[in-house]
C-alpha cells in the first residue's frame, strides 16, 4: 500500500480510539516514513525539520488565546452574550422555545462566515464568543456537535466559493499552481467552478441542522476558563478601548497577515490603556495560552507529518497509481482524484497547503483525460478542500473544539471531526464529482 495512505490510516485509527492527536500524528508520520523507504534517522530528521514550519502558527494561536482571555476579562464577551440572550428571549417565554435556538445558531453561522471574507480573522472569534455562550447553549439543550458543524461550515465554505479575504488567497493559490503546472486560468472562473461543490456543503449543513442534531442534548454546567464572575463590569471607557484593541488587531492582521503581531498590538492597547492591569496580565496570558495550546501542538505535529509525506514521494506515486487504474474513464478518474485529495488533506490538515502538492500532478492528468479548465478547477479546488472539514489536524476543526471544549465536555475527534467529516466530506466528494463531469 502507498505510504501516505498507510500513514493517514494509522493517524485516523489512533485518533478514533482516543489516542491524543499529537501522538497519532507523530506515530503516523513514523510509520509512513518507514513504509515510504526512509530510514529511522531520515524520518526523525525530516519530521524535526518540518515541525519548525509550524512554530509561527503555534505562537500565533498561543498569543491569540492570551488576547481572547484578556478581552474576556474586560467584560465585552459577557456584554455580547447578555445582548444575545436579551435578543432571543421574550417576556414570559421559556428559553427552551425554538426561536432562541434558531437565533443563536444563525448568529454563530453569520459570524463564522464573516470571519473568512468580510472581517478575515479566521478562528480568532471562537475563543471570544463561544466559551461565554456555553451556559446559554446548555440551558437551551443545543447539541454542541451541531455548533461544531455550523462553525466549520462558516470557516470552510466561504473561502472555497467567494474570492474575498481568505477566499482570495485560496483562489490565488489554485490559479498560481495550475499555471505553474501548465494550465493558465482566469481567477474569475473559480467561483463558477466551485459553486456546485459548495452546494454539497450547504446540503450537509441543512442535514446537520434539521436531521442529525435536531434533538436536545444535556451538558453539565461547569466552570469555563473565564466565568462571568471573573470578568469586570465593563465601563464606557473599557468598551471603547476594547473595541479599539480589536480593530487595531484586525488592521494589523489584514495589512501584515500576521496573527502574532496583531495579537501583540491588541494586548498592548489593553495593557497601556489600563483596561487590563499589568499585575493581571501574566495569569491571563497563561490561561489563554493553555486554552489554545492544543491547537498549536497539533499544527506543529501536522507540519512534521506533511514534511515526511512529501519526502517519501508517496503523493506522486499515489496519483500515478490512481492514473494507472483510470485509463480514459473520466468518471473513475474524477472520483479517484477526489479521494487522493481527501487522503492528503486529512493528513496535512490544510487545504491551502494541499493545493501546491496536488496541482502539479492533477493538471497533467486532467488534461490527459480531457477535462475542461472549469472541471479541472473544480477537481483541484474540491480535492484541496476535502479533508479540511473532518481532519484532526485542521484549524477548521481545532478552532471549534477549542471553544466548545472550554468546560471539558466536547471531544475533538467524536464531537467535531467525525460530524464534520460525515456532513461535509461525503457531499463534497459527490458534488465535486458531479461538477467535474458536467462543467
Amino acid at each position: 500500500m502507498n505510504a501516505v495512505v498507510i500513514a493517514v490510516l494509522v493517524m485516523l485509527v489512533l485518533s478514533l480510539i482516543r489516542v491524543n492527536v499529537v501522538a497519532a500524528l507523530i506515530i503516523g508520520a513514523a510509520v509512513g516514513g518507514l513504509t515510504g523507504g526512509l530510514s529511522v534517522e531520515e524520518t526523525v530528521s525530516v519530521f524535526s525539520d518540518g515541525v519548525g514550519g509550524g512554530a509561527n502558527i503555534a505562537l500565533s494561536y498561543a498569543l491569540l488565546g492570551g488576547f481572547a482571555v484578556a478581552i474576556s476579562y474586560t467584560g465585552l464577551p459577557k456584554l455580547m452574550v447578555d445582548k444575545i440572550v436579551a435578543a432571543v428571549s421574550r417576556e414570559g417565554e421559556p428559553r427552551t422555545k425554538a426561536l432562541p435556538k434558531v437565533l443563536i445558531i444563525l448568529a454563530i453561522l453569520s459570524i463564522s462566515i464573516m470571519s473568512q471574507n468580510v472581517v478575515p480573522v479566521h478562528i480568532a472569534f471562537i475563543p471570544l464568543l463561544i466559551p461565554p455562550l456555553l451556559l446559554v447553549m446548555n440551558e437551551l439543550g443545543i447539541d454542541r456537535r451541531l455548533i461544531a458543524t455550523v462553525i466549520t461550515f462558516g470557516l470552510t465554505a466561504p473561502y472555497i466559493l467567494l474570492p474575498y479575504g481568505f477566499g482570495q488567497i485560496f483562489h490565488d493559490t489554485i490559479a498560481t499552481n495550475m499555471e505553474l503546472s501548465g494550465l493558465a486560468i482566469d481567477l474569475d472562473v473559480i467561483p463558477t467552478a466551485m459553486l456546485i461543490p459548495t452546494g454539497g456543503m450547504i446540503l450537509g449543513l441543512l442535514v446537520a441542522i434539521f436531521i442529525s442534531y435536531r434533538k436536545p442534548r444535556e451538558y453539565q454546567n461547569r466552570k469555563v476558563s473565564l466565568q462571568d464572575g471573573d470578568a469586570k463590569t465593563i465601563t464606557t471607557k473599557d468598551l471603547i478601548v476594547t473595541i479599539v484593541a480589536i480593530v487595531a488587531a484586525l488592521v494589523i492582521q489584514s495589512v501584515f497577515q500576521s496573527m502574532v503581531f496583531s495579537a501583540v498590538i491588541g494586548l498592548a492597547v489593553l495593557f497601556v490603556s489600563g483596561t487590563v492591569k499589568l499585575r493581571d496580565q501574566d495569569q491571563l496570558m497563561t490561561d489563554g495560552m493553555k486554552m489554545m495550546a492544543f491547537i498549536g501542538f497539533v499544527m506543529i505535529s501536522a507540519n512534521g507529518f506533511a514534511a515526511v509525506m512529501t519526502e517519501t514521494g508517496a503523493v506522486e506515486s499515489l496519483v500515478n497509481g490512481a492514473a494507472g487504474l483510470v485509463g480514459d474513464n473520466q468518471a473513475v478518474g474524477a472520483l479517484l482524484m477526489l479521494i487522493v485529495g481527501l487522503v492528503v488533506t486529512m493528513g496535512i490538515g490544510s487545504s491551502f497547503a494541499t493545493i501546491p502538492i496536488i496541482a502539479v500532478l492533477f493538471v497533467p492528468l486532467s488534461l490527459e483525460l480531457g477535462f475542461s479548465p472549469l472541471a479541472t478547477v473544480a477537481l483541484i479546488g474540491t480535492a484541496g478542500a476535502l479533508g479540511d472539514a473532518g481532519s484532526p489536524a485542521s484549524d477548521s476543526t481545532l478552532g471549534p473544539t477549542a471553544g466548545l471544549n472550554a468546560d471539558g465536555q466536547h471531544n475533538h475527534i467524536w464531537d467535531t471531526c467525525v460530524p464534520t467529516f460525515l456532513h461535509y466530506n461525503i457531499p463534497l466528494i459527490l458534488f465535486g464529482w458531479i461538477a467535474a463531469l458536467v462543467l
